[in-house]
């Protein structure tokens, strides 16, 4: 139970008090209506004594009598008989009492903590339970946790007051019967004697005549006791005096009372203020019930029991009502709060003083002093002491001698029933058969009802222990009788007295309580009494039955009061505190309580809230709702019915639609007219996170066979790795333009700013280009909505503005009361009709245009509101509200100090905050005829279009890309002369060609590579004059090249440009273009190099040693796109230091036509370019040779064959003039007497870097029209003996290294034998034929010249050994045997390309074929004493045929 504010005792004690009845006359009437009070309403304030009383029991042990209350009533007669139920001005008064006690404003919070539960009980619960109130829990820091709160209900003690007061007396219980009547007379009576004859008259015939149900007497020989008032204002003290005498003379000393008031004028001064302590003892008005005195009990411990054993709770039998509990009734329940807003309430709002239902208007005790207070208060214990507690003792010893000789006991009833409980107990008869009803009645003289009339006796003097044993005689003589009403009150006394007993001499008996309950529930049919231990399990069963009865008020008052056991319970059961204080809330709405029905609500809402109980959530956030709407709270309703419609529900799609049409209209009743200040709507919802930014116009539409920039837009997803590519494009773009350096402010370009952007710095934007904002909007419910002129709202400064300016009022917006002017700072598109699905999320995209410069911060959106129509709404009026949504976006979480580690703190989010910047450059490329499908290696040639859309010139025009060699826009000077126009271009090559027969000599161009590459990578774009005025646009030609891999590539262009004004605060703009291109298989190109092996002095061509090129060219399309088969037209070389001389294929085989799967092989000898006319640019000069095989001479040195050879070759030709260097400083090195590295000189030796170029056409056959496609392969012959290919080997996945902790010392590095092998270069000279006379000489000797070549940089030592043969199957002898002659081992030392012949001689012994190629040679570097001599590779066979002369 909730906590009261008097004890127990004290509760019991004030509750069942002797009962004392009042007959005045007429005169004494008058005298005190003096201070507006009758005698009896006088003596109400000092009714409670303030000294000991004590009495004797019949074994005449003295007891003591502590802190005695008697209850003073006038007698009011009622004739007709008692009612069971409430009249409508009963209830009336009590529902106006409960509603006139309300929570204090103010008061201390009041909470109670159970298990994780934190319930609020203050004044405060409304917002401490709502979810409106975020801040609650800072009030439970303020509530000490050492001491136990526990909750107090006022109204719930005030009706319970006012309940007794209302009730009458019963027939079978005495505890409210009158024990004494008090008779008063006025001394001022002509004869005051007759005047108590006649008032004892009237009581007597009111007791016995039988004609009047009401009042009730306890016994029949009541006491009387003769009042004589004097009022002292109007004289005459010494006739009240001896009036007195006479009085005492007549009715003794002890029975009578002379009582003096009024000392007090009417006519004092009104300065002198005297207390007045009847306002809240004054009465209601005395109606009359005929209830069961058990409901008194329960009213009396009801509330307080539980915090020292029981508990009680009381009720009224079940009507039987139909519907859901929680179903609100028709009165209350209207089908719209439109129609809930026209009900008049049926009770004043507000608390109302208790005074105010007494009749009686004015002060009270205006002619009484002090002095008169003491009188009256002496009088009342004069009274009490001397008469009252005297009758009650000689009555109690008459009672109990009658009952001792009725069952002739020999001893007293007291000492007979110790007897009787110290043996065994009687057992009691169930309730489950009755054999008679509660309807039963006893004489007033009977045993039974004397037993009762004596135990309540004792009870009312707190004489406990003898009220207890005779309610247990008692007990069993009704129920041995079946008079179960007079059974079940006796049992109901007991356990009271039982539990009242001091020092408890004996446990609690539950089982008298519980089948007390049981028998008013099940048998007697009338009020329910609940009384149970705190801890018992009985609590929560024995509810159920209480919760629908005829009371609203009486049900929602124990209902609370049943949460409140639950939540006070050892193990506190919250779940049922709140689904019973629900139930108490809904019966409290019924009974027009409405104050009291939002506040069990809300405190249930404490435990419902954010568990998962959506659905309870719900229920209660609606009922929240509507309480405070017709409680004039609209800004609460609002809140309640937000939560209802924010929160993931469950509910149906109907309900749903009720909850929003109950929301539109609350909403649409708090704003009305105001609209000042835009108020906060909660749908739908918006994921502020999601929200983004894009900066500059929309993508442009394809415009006929124009192809627009990709650029960025909103319809792409952002991907992490390519906004880093992007950001190295344009860090590369920066340094080209600022000479190689990157600013410290360089910033990568956002045009979408989203959630995984960088937003920490406020994002440049451009005046006269609009921002696209798009905002991702959610319908959380099940019925669709619409919303109507959506526009963004927004809060500008001009530039130069200072932040004190704007908060002093300077900052434009567009709010719906500044709107006016508004467009010619910002232009606002709005979105007329926006429509949201049922659970639908939406992106909705809005513009915004601003004008001037400045900085421009985006708030939030604002719309109209309303449920989408639909069919079962046509007729329904369509409510339509306005309101804003804010959007308020959390930056990331810091993470980089301990503390952001340690605590939750998010980063700055600038992307809604813009700095309006003045208008830049704007340009749009277009591009015409641009393929998707290319062949590898494929040339084609398409056009670029440049236009500047803004009114700024741009500048400054360059381009970077993913991959550099896709495409070229020509070198200056070498661009050959074809069509500017699309049109005119179509049947001509992308070539620059010269008609020259085909030949085996190549025909030379020497160029510089600076012509044709960058070295950073990226392109200017080649426009006129440099500049773009605005409104101009320009074409260029572009190249392109099918990547060498086929698939599909995606290839990036990123074009940079600037403003031609300096100083703007945007430095560069960039547009993106992203192309796709399907690359298809065409030819494989296989080439490799081998020294030739033709003496020097034969060779009169060139002056240097030449090299044999084989060139192997395979067809492996199969027929993609329409290929029929390949040419190749030219093969062509670039070198610094080798040149492509000439064709060595027989002139016969000139046709290179390749079908599928065919192969060609080429062969050409190249030689060493001649020495360039100015030594200081070797470096910077290529050779380019171009062996044409058709009669057209493709110029390689020239756009497109050149640009691609350099952009595709310029890495590794970077690492070759870098190895070049190297070489050129070892070799001097060498020279100057240091150690050579062998490395350097070994790949000197081998090193070709030769780049061959194979320019093919192919013929394919498309739309039954035969189209020629051109290309080239590029292959790099880096070393001698190495074949290349011009595709790249697919990579192998590594194998898996095993993890060495300790490193290993390196191994010495040795040289490759074959690397080593090549160091000298042989050839034998000898007659092809020979004739000898063998028969005349039998040994014929040849004569042999070995030639040796250095092919190295470094002196080098040889060893010519000539007895040993050569294992290498070339070296096979063809016939017979012969044998070198003379010297058969040299040792020589050969200078750096140092030629030298040794003579030889060869001697056979008869005739034949035999192969001369026997010698082996070994060299090393001479400086290198470390490494051993090395075979040296030998030359082909040299055969030689002897003959016979």
């Amino acid at each position: 139970m909730a906590q009261c504010v008097q004890s127990v005792q004290e509760l019991v004690q004030d509750s069942f008090v002797p009962m004392v009845a009042v007959l005045c006359s007429e005169e004494a009437e008058r005298v005190t209506r003096k201070n507006n009070l009758n005698f009896a309403e006088l003596l109400r304030p000092f009714c409670r004594l303030t000294s000991e009383g004590h009495i004797r029991d019949p074994s005449n042990q003295v007891q003591l009598v502590k802190n005695l209350r008697i209850c003073v009533n006038n007698v009011v007669t009622s004739p007709n008989p008692a009612c069971a139920a409430f009249s409508p001005a009963q209830r009336r008064l009590l529902n106006e009492v409960v509603s006139s006690c309300q929570p204090q404003e103010g008061a201390a919070t009041n909470v109670i903590t159970a298990g994780d539960y934190d319930l609020n009980f203050s004044d405060h619960c409304v917002k401490a339970s709502v979810p409106w109130y975020s801040a609650w829990r800072q009030t439970l820091s303020e509530v000490s946790t050492s001491k136990h709160y526990t909750a107090t209900t006022p109204w719930f003690e005030a009706y319970r007051e006012n309940f007794l007061q209302t009730m009458a007396a019963s027939e079978h219980e005495f505890l409210n019967h009158y024990l004494a009547c008090l008779l008063v007379v006025s001394s001022t009576e002509t004869v005051p004697v007759e005047q108590f004859l006649k008032l004892s008259q009237e009581q007597h015939r009111i007791q016995h005549s039988g004609d009047y149900t009401n009042p009730k007497w306890f016994i029949p020989n009541t006491l009387k006791y003769y009042v004589l008032l004097h009022d002292m204002g109007e004289g005459g003290e010494q006739r009240a005096d001896a009036v007195y005498e006479d009085m005492k003379q007549r009715y003794g000393h002890q029975g009578c009372y002379l009582l003096k008031v009024n000392s007090r004028s009417s006519s004092a001064e009104d300065d002198e203020q005297m207390p007045d302590p009847w306002s809240q003892y004054l009465h209601r008005s005395n109606m009359q019930n005929q209830v069961s005195a058990a409901l008194i009990v329960g009213l009396i411990v009801c509330g307080v029991l539980w915090n020292n054993g029981p508990c009680v709770v009381m009720g009224t039998p079940s009507t039987g009502l139909e519907g859901h509990p929680l179903q609100l009734d028709t009165a209350s329940s209207p089908g719209s709060l439109h129609a809930l807003s026209a009900e008049q309430p049926e009770l004043k709002k507000g608390g109302r003083d208790p005074e105010s239902l007494v009749g009686a208007a004015g002060s009270h005790g205006a002619c009484l002093t002090l002095n008169d207070h003491d009188h009256i208060r002496q009088f009342i214990q004069e009274f009490t002491f001397r008469g009252l507690l005297p009758h009650i003792e000689k009555n109690i010893r008459q009672l109990n001698d009658q009952l001792v000789s009725r069952k002739g006991l020999s001893r007293s009833l007291f000492t007979a029933t110790k007897k009787w409980f110290g043996g065994g107990k009687v057992p009691e008869k169930g309730v489950s058969e009755p054999k008679s009803t509660c309807g039963l009645l006893y004489p007033p003289e009977a045993p039974e009802l004397q037993i009762r009339k004596m135990a309540d006796l004792c009870f009312l003097v707190q004489h406990y222990e003898l009220a207890y044993s005779c309610y247990h005689t008692a007990k069993k003589d009704f129920l041995s009788d079946q008079a179960m009403l007079y059974a079940a009150g006796a049992l109901e006394m007991a356990a009271v007295s039982a539990f009242l007993q001091a020092g408890a001499p004996r446990p609690y008996p539950t089982h008298y309580m519980d089948t007390a309950i049981q028998t008013y529930r099940d048998v007697c049919k009338i009020m329910d009494v609940f009384i149970t231990v705190k801890q018992s399990s009985f609590v929560p069963t024995s509810f159920i039955p209480l919760y629908v009865q005829d009371s609203d008020l009486r049900s929602a008052l124990l209902l609370e009061q049943a949460a409140h056991c639950f939540i006070n319970m050892r193990n506190p059961m919250v779940r049922k505190f709140a689904f019973h204080m629900i139930l108490a809330g809904h019966r409290f709405s019924k009974a027009g309580q409405r104050r009291h029905a939002l506040r069990c609500y809300c405190q249930a809402m404490q435990v419902y809230k954010q568990r998962g109980w959506s659905l309870a959530e719900d229920h209660i956030n609606f009922t929240i709702g509507r309480q405070s709407f017709t409680l004039s709270q609209p800004e609460n309703a609002v809140t309640a019915f937000r939560q209802i419609l924010t929160n993931d529900s469950r509910q149906t799609a109907t309900q749903q639609g009720a909850f929003l049409r109950e929301y539109l209209y609350v909403y649409k009743s708090v704003v009305g007219g105001n609209e000042d200040r835009l108020p906060q709507l909660p749908l739908p919802c918006i994921h502020s996170s999601a929200t983004r930014v894009y900066f500059g116009h929309e993508r442009r539409l394809a415009e006929g066979e124009k192809q627009a920039a990709t650029h960025v837009s909103l319809d792409q997803e952002y991907d992490q790795d390519l906004a880093a590519m992007w950001g190295h494009l344009e860090e590369q773009l920066v340094a080209a333009a600022n000479r190689g350096i990157v600013p410290a402010s360089f910033q990568p370009t956002q045009c979408c700013l989203n959630s995984q952007t960088d937003n920490l710095r406020r994002p440049l934007a451009v005046a006269e280009e609009p921002i696209i904002v798009e905002v991702t909007f959610r319908n959380p419910l099940k019925v669709p909505l619409a919303l109507s002129n959506l526009k963004l709202l927004w809060k500008f400064t001009a530039e130069g503005a200072s932040p004190s300016e704007e908060t002093a009022g300077e900052a434009i917006t567009n709010e719906e009361s500044l709107t006016e002017g508004t467009d010619t700072v910002v232009t606002t598109q709005i979105i007329l009709e926006f429509l949201m699905g049922p659970e639908e999320t939406k992106m909705a995209r809005l513009q915004l245009l601003p004008r001037r410069t400045g900085q421009l911060s985006i708030v939030g959106v604002v719309y109209n509101l309303a449920a989408a129509p639909c069919a079962e709404t046509q007729a329904v009026d369509f409510m339509l509200v306005r309101g804003r949504q804010d959007l308020k976006i959390q930056g990331p979480r810091l993470n980089q100090t301990k503390e952001d580690k340690m605590l939750v703190r998010h980063g700055l989010d600038r992307r809604l905050d813009p700095i309006i910047t003045p208008p830049m450059p704007l340009m749009e490329v277009f591009f015409l005829q641009f393929p998707t499908a290319l062949l590898c290696g494929e040339i084609r040639k398409a056009y670029v279009e440049f236009c500047n859309v803004s009114a700024v010139a741009l500048c400054g025009l360059r381009v970077a890309s993913t991959h550099p060699d896709f495409f070229t826009f020509g070198s200056q000077g070498t661009t050959p002369l074809t069509p500017v126009s699309p049109t005119s271009a179509e049947n001509c090559s992308a070539y620059k060609t010269v008609t020259r027969p085909p030949g085996s000599v190549a025909s030379e161009m020497l160029v510089s590579a600076g012509d044709f590459s960058q070295p950073s990578g990226v392109m200017d774009i080649p426009i006129d004059g440099g500049t773009l005025l605005p409104g101009e646009s320009t074409q260029l030609p572009l190249w392109l090249r099918g990547p060498d891999h086929e698939g599909v590539h995606e290839i990036n262009f990123l074009f940079y440009y600037q403003s031609t004004e300096k100083g703007t605060q945007i430095s560069h703009r960039v547009l993106r273009h992203t192309v796709f291109i399907c690359a298809s298989r065409s030819l494989s190109v296989q080439a490799s190099a081998c020294r030739s092996s033709v003496p020097p002095h034969h060779r009169l061509d060139d002056g240097g040693g030449g090299t044999l090129v084989f060139v192997d060219v395979e067809n492996i399309n199969t027929s993609e796109g329409g290929v029929r088969e390949f040419h190749i037209v030219q093969v062509s070389s670039s070198s610094q230091r080798w040149r492509l001389h000439r064709r060595i294929n027989p002139a016969s085989d000139r046709d290179c036509k390749l079908t599928s799967r065919e192969r060609a092989k080429l062969c050409f000898r190249a030689t060493r370019c001649r020495p360039p006319p100015a030594a200081s640019d070797a470096a910077e000069k290529y050779t380019f040779a171009d062996v044409n095989l058709g009669n057209e001479r493709i110029i390689s040195s020239s756009t497109p064959c050149g640009d691609f050879f350099f952009r595709g070759c310029r890495s590794p030709e970077s690492h070759r003039v870098g190895g070049t260097a190297s070489r050129t400083s070892s070799s001097s090195r060498i020279q100057e007497g240091r150690a050579a590295d062998i490395s350097s000189i070994v790949k000197k030796c081998n090193e070709l870097d030769l780049h061959i170029i194979v320019i093919w056409k192919a013929y394919v056959v498309e739309d039954n029209k035969q189209l020629i496609l051109e290309g080239q392969l590029h292959v790099a012959l880096q070393t001698l003996g190495k074949e290349v290919t011009s595709l790249t080997p697919k990579e192998e996945a590594q194998e898996m290294v095993l993890l060495k902790f300790k490193p290993e010392a390196p191994a010495p590095v040795a040289p490759p034998s074959a690397e080593l092998s090549q160091l000298i270069k042989t050839n034998l000279h000898y007659p092809e034929t020979h004739s000898h006379p063998f028969v005349q000489e039998s040994l014929c000797v040849v004569p042999v010249t070995l030639t040796l070549s250095n092919c190295s940089s470094a002196p080098v030592d040889v060893l010519i050994d000539l007895r040993h043969k050569s294992p290498s199957p070339e070296s096979v002898e063809v016939h017979g045997s012969f044998t070198w002659v003379g010297r058969t081992q040299y040792k020589l030392q050969l200078e750096p390309q140092q030629v030298l012949c040794v003579t030889l001689r060869a001697c056979f012994l008869q005739a034949g074929v035999y192969n001369l190629n026997t010698p082996r040679v070994f060299a090393k570097p001479t400086q290198q004493a470390a490494v051993c001599e090395t075979s040296q590779q030998a030359a082909s066979p040299a055969l030689i045929i002897i003959n016979n002369a």
